[in-house]
């Protein structure tokens, strides 16, 4: 009974992994989902009028609405956005330089929200606020503009961009959904809910297949494996799993430009 109780929690804590700008479950001692499903209905979301030109895909860039979490808004990406060709993302930390490929046919418009964020200093020196050390399940958790300062604060993990954008490039039945390195965009577990908030996988973690899978690190593994493997203080093991990193890990630069 004890070991299908323990293997009960652990399901429930993968199954709640992370929510992204004003929805997170990592509220120091009492974790706390702020959905995004009750917006007014008369919320108008931004999209383009007409037919996007050819190389381009046309995005919802979703309001947050007033009161939906600790909002920094520093406009929207464009409504067309390219979908061909690749882009380079370089997370630049304390701890050293971390690198992938995304490839825009998947990830379109995640990719040109990490490019409008990144070019508006969105995340620079924020500090990455969860981490996850169990088995089957490694993952270090970044993005919200919020967390900086020394130490941690119950609202680190709470804030986002003054929008939200529909998942994209799901890993609907794959064996093995988020491979070791691989960048994911955290959300509320309701649908266009993704917003600036990311995780990285540390091993090959099985995770519902939910959640925008952005790109896979071609350099800087090692940092997520370094950083996770020192462990957490438990702040939210009672709730989604994990804590606050003991290895600091700050972003100083997340910058997204053409290969």
């Amino acid at each position: 009974m004890a070991e299908r109780a323990t293997a009960a929690k652990k399901r429930r804590q993968r199954q709640a992994i992370i929510g992204s700008a004003a929805a997170v479950v990592l509220i120091a001692g009492a974790a706390v989902w702020i959905t995004y499903a009750l917006r007014d209905d008369d919320k108008k979301s931004t999209s383009s009028a007409g037919a996007p030109p050819a190389g381009t895909v046309a995005c919802t860039w979703t309001p947050v609405p007033a009161g939906g979490g600790k909002v920094k808004d520093v406009g929207t990406p464009p409504p067309n956005v390219p979908n061909t060709g690749t882009s380079v993302m370089t997370i630049d930390t304390n701890l050293g330089k971390m690198t992938a490929k995304l490839d825009l046919s998947k990830v379109p418009c995640t990719a040109a929200s990490f490019q409008h964020l990144g070019s508006k200093n969105f995340w620079n020196d924020t500090k990455c606020h969860r981490v996850v050390n169990e088995q089957s399940f490694r993952v270090l958790q970044c993005g919200d503009p919020f967390a900086k300062g020394k130490g941690y604060r119950p609202t680190d993990g709470t804030g986002g961009p003054s929008y939200t954008m529909a998942e994209e490039n799901l890993p609907t039945g794959q064996s093995n959904p988020y491979p070791a390195g691989s960048i994911a965009m955290a959300n509320t577990g309701q649908p266009n809910s993704s917003g600036s908030q990311f995780f990285l996988t540390a091993e090959d973690t099985k995770l519902p297949p939910n959640y925008t899978l952005v790109g896979k690190l071609d350099t800087g593994l090692d940092i997520v494996k370094k950083v996770v493997a020192a462990g957490d203080d438990g702040a939210f093991k009672a709730q989604a799993g994990g804590g606050h990193p003991k290895m600091e890990t700050i972003i100083k630069s997340l910058t997204v430009s053409p290969s």
